[in-house]
């Protein structure tokens, strides 16, 4: 079961670091492999849950062992989630109009979200505790890096001066830039989130201690 789980999370990070690096690179081949091999993880997801359901009802394990199981079923719905925010990333790379924002530094937050992620699944495979305390703190770096992103974005687009005379698809083009770029900063920020979901649940697995989850 945990080697499983650890499998798929494997899989989504590697997911996760491609979507920053098109992003990045603007790479379209790269966006499009993202998107259609979104249906790998679905799979993937499902399987595993299947197998929760069945330790569950065959096995009706106690304690420490119904713990892992319960844990682990809320973790691989996390990394699902992960994936689907990879997929907009995705998205996004395909859908830009043009490069906007140079102050905004997406990959120092990407970055941290990545790390985040493989803390919180190596404390998961070691059942470490205090690595789970140290990913619920880094969750307050990731929270600032994003907020002064987006007051960026939004500085920039009250400060930029747009010509009477531009015509209706320069405004459209602009907006829409400036609603992926939000997005984008969001979705990071959501994957920090789901970081910190997982560094909860294994809390919860190894020490039967709730407190990251509320």
């Amino acid at each position: 079961m945990q080697g499983d789980v650890l499998y798929m999370s494997e899989v989504v990070i590697d997911r996760l670091r491609l979507a920053l690096e098109a992003m990045e690179q603007k790479d379209e081949e790269a966006a499009h492999e993202l998107i259609e091999g979104d249906d790998e993880i679905n799979d993937l997801y499902l399987d595993l849950e299947q197998d929760c359901i069945d330790l569950l009802a065959l096995q009706q394990p106690v304690a420490g062992d119904l713990r892992l199981i319960a844990s682990s079923f809320k973790i691989i719905t996390d990394l699902e989630r992960v994936a689907d925010l990879a997929v907009n990333l995705g998205e996004y790379t395909l859908e830009s109009q043009q490069d906007m924002f140079p102050e905004v530094d997406i990959n120092a937050i990407g970055d941290l979200t990545v790390e985040m992620l493989e803390d919180a699944m190596a404390a998961y495979e070691a059942r470490d505790d205090e690595a789970c305390y140290d990913i619920a703190e880094r969750d307050d770096e990731l929270d600032q890096l994003c907020e002064r992103a987006s007051q960026t974005v939004v500085r920039d687009l009250i400060e930029t001066e747009l010509d009477p005379e531009d015509p209706d698809e320069r405004v459209e083009e602009l907006m829409q830039d400036v609603s992926r770029m939000l997005l984008t900063v969001r979705d990071l920020e959501r994957v920090g989130d789901h970081a910190v979901n997982i560094a909860a649940r294994t809390l919860y697995m190894v020490e039967n201690d709730e407190e990251l989850i509320y």
